[in-house]
């Protein structure tokens, strides 16, 4: 079977969980994760897997642009999800996350991306690894972060909540979860920077490219970094929290995925 079916049966599928959580969850209210939607999760992101796999790490060449980053990236954020499902009723995620994967996934197939120069040494494939996994945890801490911001307006607008939303945990938990994934992520991003200094000394024969995608991402690192700070020594949260994440966040992405898109896609340039 070709790829590109496999990439539209994974997408479609992504799709349909996507929709029946945000009918069962967001308008009809029903609780709690049912085993078989837990194993319905399971099928799109085995084919996910297998089809990363295949164009990650089984050919001979490794091609990695904004598509491959953004594919990976949501796969990785789907599967900490549905993980998280196993500890935390958080079903109410599940929609935009899911719709997300199943937009970025097929994106591969029609952006190439380009040619890695390098797909040998063990320095390279480390900052690789290590860049997606903090792409990947900073998004779930950003959909959590929007999570606690509509949980905070909604009890703020009338009292109580209903739907999915009453069976999240209480929001100081929320804010603890989601501050220990933002620092897992830093923690992260730190070793990607670290990974990607040695690989450009390593072969480039300097420590760092100042470009947009270094500038961005440093840009990133230290607002995060202030962020953890300011919840550490001023207690930080609820909006304040909600800002700086975003901020963060939208830094994050306008270094590799949007560099990367605006070479590829707006410049065409591989």
């Amino acid at each position: 079977m070709p790829d590109i079916v496999i990439h539209g049966i994974a997408s479609a599928a992504y799709l349909i969980l996507a929709w029946h959580f945000w009918n069962t969850r967001w308008r009809v209210g029903a609780a709690g994760s049912a085993s078989w939607e837990r194993a319905a999760v399971i099928a799109p992101l085995a084919l996910h897997a297998w089809l990363l796999q295949g164009a990650l790490f089984a050919t001979p060449e490794l091609r990695f642009g904004f598509a491959q980053a953004l594919s990976v990236m949501m796969f990785l954020a789907a599967l900490m999800c549905w993980l998280e499902t196993f500890f935390v009723p958080i079903e109410a995620l599940y929609p935009l996350v899911l719709a997300a994967a199943a937009i970025c996934l097929p994106l591969p197939p029609f952006f190439p991306g380009r040619v890695s120069p390098d797909t040998v040494s063990f320095e390279f494939r480390l900052h690789l690894v290590f860049g997606m996994l903090a792409y990947s945890l900073f998004t779930v801490a950003m959909l959590h972060a929007l999570l606690i911001a509509k949980v905070e307006n909604r009890l703020h607008g009338k009292p109580g909540l209903g739907g999915p939303l009453a069976q999240l945990p209480p929001l100081l938990t929320l804010e603890r979860l989601v501050f220990i994934l933002i620092g897992a992520a830093f923690a992260v991003l730190t070793a990607t920077l670290i990974f990607g200094i040695v690989y450009s000394e390593t072969f480039l024969g300097r420590a760092m490219r100042f470009e947009h995608k270094t500038v961005f991402v440093i840009l990133s690192w230290l607002v995060f970094g202030l962020l953890l700070i300011g919840r550490w020594r001023y207690g930080w949260r609820g909006r304040t929290a909600l800002r700086w994440t975003l901020a963060g966040f939208v830094l994050l992405m306008l270094g590799y995925p949007g560099s990367r898109f605006v070479l590829e896609v707006l410049l065409h340039r591989i």
